[in-house]
């Protein structure tokens, strides 16, 4: 497993201290769209050493969800250097989603 498991205690360390790219993944289990890009998104983290992948369960992490202002998921949101530069809503292809960190 190449991506990290969020929570609000590792978030700052993990994302906002990157040195590297950071694509963020909110996700449920509950979530279809969420399960489509969860292997793509798993890829990505797997291929790709200049990028750190993180996943956080809305459901587990509430108070980082609505912190980011998520309301719909699957939400994919890229920082760098501790700013979000990026952020989609809904499914995305691997193509979509590595144009979004480049």
């Amino acid at each position: 497993m190449a991506y990290v498991v969020i929570t609000s205690e590792n978030f700052e360390a993990e994302v906002l201290k990157s040195e590297k790219p950071v694509l963020v993944d909110f996700w449920a289990t509950w979530c279809g769209p969420c399960r489509m890009i969860a292997p793509i998104v798993e890829q990505i983290a797997d291929e790709n050493e200049d990028i750190k992948v993180c996943k956080v369960d809305v459901d587990d992490q509430p108070e980082l969800t609505s912190s980011f202002g998520i309301q719909s998921i699957p939400t994919l949101i890229v920082f760098k250097n501790g700013e979000i530069v990026n952020k989609a809503v809904g499914a995305r292809s691997k193509e979509d989603i590595l144009a979004m960190v480049k």
